[in-house]
C-alpha cells in the first residue's frame, strides 16, 4: 500500500490508498496494583450504601485501583501522511488509509456563511438514517439526502429551522431535532427572539412529520428548562405504539417566568431544581402532537442518602489528574434496548442505566475516571460486554490532540462489563498529533458490523475519522483513517467531523464546515474482503447511533469465511483444520456446496472446541464454535 497526501476539492471524488501506523505507548492496561499520578484511579461502583459525599471525605484512594495512566506523551510515525497536511476550507490536503473516499457534498444554501467556515450558527451536527434517506442535522435546521446511490447522494429537502445544536433522530415518518439556543422560535423563524422572556421561544425537542417529504410539518415542540443538547430515542419491545425520548439538557436554565417550574438553583436551595435530571418524553406514534414529558428521573441520586447530587462533585482527583465536570447533567445517552441497558455519559461520570421500563430508567452503576474532563458519549459492543465512553476535553472547540497532550485525556476509555460491574480495560486516542489550529478530541461514532470483532468508526473533529478495533478492550488499535488539513493554518475555527457512522455498507461523515463525506472500506492486512462482505450483509431499515441496534448476520459464506480468517490471523486454529474448512467454503462460494464436507468440518471444529476447553489443544473455543455453527447453517 502507498502512503499518500493529496490536494482535495471536497466537491469531487478521490480514491486514495495510503498506509498507517499503530503507535506504542498509547494504552493504559488494566491492573490491580498500579496507580495514576497522585494516587487517583478510575473507579466503578454498584448502587451501595457508600455515598459519594463520604468518598469525597476519605479520598478516591479508598477504592480499588483499575488502571495506570501512561506517561503524558505518545509516539507516532513521523512519516504518517496526516502530519502537517495543507490547510484550506474546500481545498485542503487529505490523507487516507484503508478507506476509499467516494463522495463529498458541500453544505447547501441556507446552511453556511460563504464569508467564513467558522460561523457556528450553521454548524453541521449529527446524522440519522431511514431506508435510502440520510438526515443531516445543523444548527440552522436539517437536510435530507437520497443515498440510494451512495456515490452520488442527492439533496431532497432543506428545512431551515434555527435553534442551535440540531441533533437529529428519525423513527418512521417522524424526525426529532434538539434546540437549545435562545434564538429558537416555535415557528422556526430565522429572526430569533429578542426578549429575555417570550412565548415565541422554543428550547427543547421539535418533532416533524415527514410522511410527505415535499411537505414537512412540525407537529410538536416539547419545551424543557435547559433546552435540548442531545436526545435519545428509546423503543419499548412491549409497546410498539409509542417511542420514548430521553432529553439531555446542558445549557443554562431558562426563567420560570418563561417556563413555569424551571429553577437553576442547587438542590440545597431548591429540591425541584432543573439540574441533576433528564426528561423522558412519551410520543404516541399515531398522534405525535400529543407527545409530553412523563418523567424527570434523578439519575444521579445517592441511594443511601436520597441526595439528588449524589455523584461526582466536580474538580480534580489529585496531582497529575484531570479536572472533571460536576455530574449534574447527561451529555448523551446511548440506549441498547436488546439488552435492556443504556450507557449515560453524564459530565462527571459514566453510568449504566436499566431501561427495561423506558418511562422509568434506573441507574445501576457508575464509573469515574481521573483522566476524563467531560463524559461525552457511550457505545456498547454488539454483545454488550464492553462499553466505550468518550471524553470531550475542551468541549470540542479546542486543539486537544497535540503532541504535548496526554494520550488518555480527550480519549476513549473502554470498560469491560459483567452484569452491573464495569472495569476499565484500556484507552484509545487518535494516534497521530494534530496542530494548534485543529480542534480535536474524541467524538461520535458507531460499530461496523464485522462478525467476531468489535470495530468502531469514530469522528475526531479536525483530527478526521479513525477506525479502531477494540475486540481486546485492553489493546485497541487503528485499522483505517481519513483526515484533511486544518481549515486554516493561522486561525482556529471549529470544524472537522462531528460524527462518522456505518450504514448499510458505507461510512458517512458529517463535516461541520465542509459538508458530508461518503467512504467505503478497503481490504487490508487488518480487514479482509470476507469481513467487509459479511459487514455489508447487515441491512438496517433505520439507524440512530444513540438507539443502538443488535447486529445479526444471515447464514452466508462470507460470515463463515470471516470467522475462519480471524482464527488464521490470530493463529488460534490448527493449520489442517483451517485448510479443511477453507475447502468446504470453496465449494459453497463456487455454488456447489458439499453437505458432507461442511458437516465433517463442523464436527471437527466442535471436537477442537472440546479439546481446547479440556486443555489438550490451544485455540479460541468461542470463535471455533461460531465457525462450526456458521458451517452448519450453510449445509444444504
Amino acid at each position: 500500500m502507498n502512503l499518500t497526501r493529496f490536494q482535495q476539492d471536497t466537491h469531487q471524488m478521490n480514491r486514495p490508498t495510503p498506509k498507517s501506523f499503530s503507535p506504542e505507548g498509547l494504552l493504559s492496561r488494566g491492573s490491580s496494583d498500579r496507580r495514576v499520578p497522585g494516587g487517583a484511579e478510575p473507579q466503578t461502583r454498584r448502587r451501595s450504601a457508600l455515598s459519594w459525599a463520604a468518598l469525597a471525605l476519605v479520598g478516591v484512594h479508598a477504592l480499588p485501583v483499575a488502571a495506570q495512566q501512561v506517561e503524558p506523551r505518545f509516539q507516532w510515525d513521523p512519516n504518517d501522511p496526516r502530519v502537517e497536511l495543507g490547510s484550506g476550507w474546500l481545498d485542503a490536503e487529505a490523507a487516507a488509509w484503508n478507506l476509499t473516499h467516494v463522495a463529498s457534498l458541500a453544505r447547501p444554501e441556507g446552511f453556511f456563511n460563504p464569508e467564513t467556515p467558522g460561523d457556528r450558527r450553521f454548524n453541521n451536527t449529527d446524522l440519522a438514517f431511514r431506508g435510502d434517506l440520510l438526515f443531516q442535522g445543523n444548527y440552522n435546521g436539517f437536510q435530507v439526502y437520497d443515498i440510494s446511490d451512495p456515490a452520488a447522494p442527492e439533496l431532497r429537502l432543506s428545512e431551515v429551522c434555527p435553534g442551535g445544536q440540531g441533533d437529529v433522530s428519525v423513527y418512521g415518518d417522524l424526525v426529532f431535532m434538539s434546540a437549545q439556543e435562545t434564538r429558537g422560535r416555535l415557528d422556526c423563524g430565522f429572526e430569533g427572539v429578542a426578549d429575555s422572556v417570550s412565548t415565541e421561544r422554543l428550547r427543547g425537542v421539535r418533532i416533524f412529520d415527514l410522511g410527505d417529504l415535499n411537505n414537512p410539518r412540525q407537529v410538536a415542540a416539547i419545551q424543557t428548562c435547559r433546552g435540548s443538547h442531545t436526545h435519545t430515542l428509546v423503543s419499548d419491545p412491549d409497546d410498539p405504539a409509542h417511542v420514548y425520548v430521553y432529553n439531555s439538557g446542558t445549557s443554562s436554565v431558562r426563567p420560570a417566568s418563561e417556563l413555569p417550574g424551571c429553577s437553576g438553583l442547587d438542590p440545597d436551595e431548591d429540591p425541584n431544581t432543573a439540574l441533576f435530571r433528564i426528561e423522558v418524553i412519551k410520543v404516541p406514534l399515531a398522534s405525535p402532537e400529543a407527545a409530553e414529558i412523563v418523567n424527570m428521573p434523578r439519575l444521579f441520586t445517592d441511594p443511601a442518602t436520597g441526595e439528588i447530587a449524589g455523584l461526582w462533585r466536580g474538580g480534580d482527583h489529585g496531582p497529575g489528574t484531570q479536572s472533571t465536570r460536576r455530574t449534574h447533567q447527561c451529555h448523551d445517552i446511548t440506549a441498547y434496548p436488546a439488552i435492556g441497558l443504556a450507557g449515560g455519559a453524564c459530565s462527571g461520570n459514566g453510568i449504566l442505566i436499566d431501561i427495561r421500563d423506558p418511562a422509568n430508567p434506573v441507574r445501576l452503576a457508575e464509573v469515574l475516571d481521573p483522566n476524563f474532563a467531560y463524559w461525552h458519549s457511550a457505545t456498547f459492543n454488539n454483545g454488550g460486554s464492553t462499553v466505550l465512553f468518550t471524553d470531550e476535553w475542551g468541549g470540542g472547540g479546542a486543539p486537544r490532540c497535540r503532541a504535548s497532550d496526554p494520550p488518555t485525556w480527550g480519549a476513549n476509555a473502554i470498560f469491560r462489563r459483567d452484569g452491573e460491574d464495569m472495569s476499565l480495560a484500556g484507552y484509545y486516542k487518535l494516534p497521530v498529533p494534530q496542530g494548534d489550529t485543529e480542534n480535536c478530541v474524541a467524538h461520535n461514532g458507531s460499530l461496523i458490523p464485522v462478525p467476531g470483532r468489535d470495530i468502531m468508526v469514530q469522528a475526531w473533529y479536525q483530527g478526521g475519522i479513525s477506525i479502531l478495533d477494540f475486540t481486546d478492550p485492553s489493546a485497541p488499535f487503528e485499522i483505517a483513517y481519513f483526515d484533511r488539513g486544518p481549515l486554516s493554518d493561522t486561525e482556529l475555527f471549529t470544524g472537522g467531523y462531528w460524527s462518522a457512522y456505518w450504514y448499510n455498507g458505507r461510512i458517512y461523515g458529517a463535516e461541520i464546515s465542509r459538508g458530508i463525506d461518503v467512504f467505503e472500506l478497503e481490504p487490508s492486512e487488518h480487514l479482509s474482503d470476507a469481513e467487509i462482505a459479511a459487514a455489508k450483509l447487515v441491512e438496517l431499515d433505520e439507524f440512530n447511533a444513540q438507539l443502538q441496534p443488535r447486529f445479526e448476520w444471515p447464514e452466508a459464506a462470507p460470515v463463515a469465511r470471516a470467522y475462519l480468517e480471524q482464527l488464521v490471523r490470530s493463529e488460534r486454529i490448527l493449520d489442517a483444520r483451517a485448510n479443511q474448512v477453507s475447502r468446504a467454503l470453496d465449494g459453497v462460494e463456487r455454488g456447489a456446496p458439499s453437505g458432507t464436507a461442511l458437516a465433517e468440518a463442523a464436527d471437527a471444529l466442535e471436537a477442537d472446541v472440546a479439546a481446547v476447553r479440556a486443555g489438550a489443544l490451544g485455540g479460541d473455543p468461542v470463535k471455533l464454535g461460531l465457525l462450526a455453527e456458521a458451517l452448519r447453517g450453510l449445509n444444504p
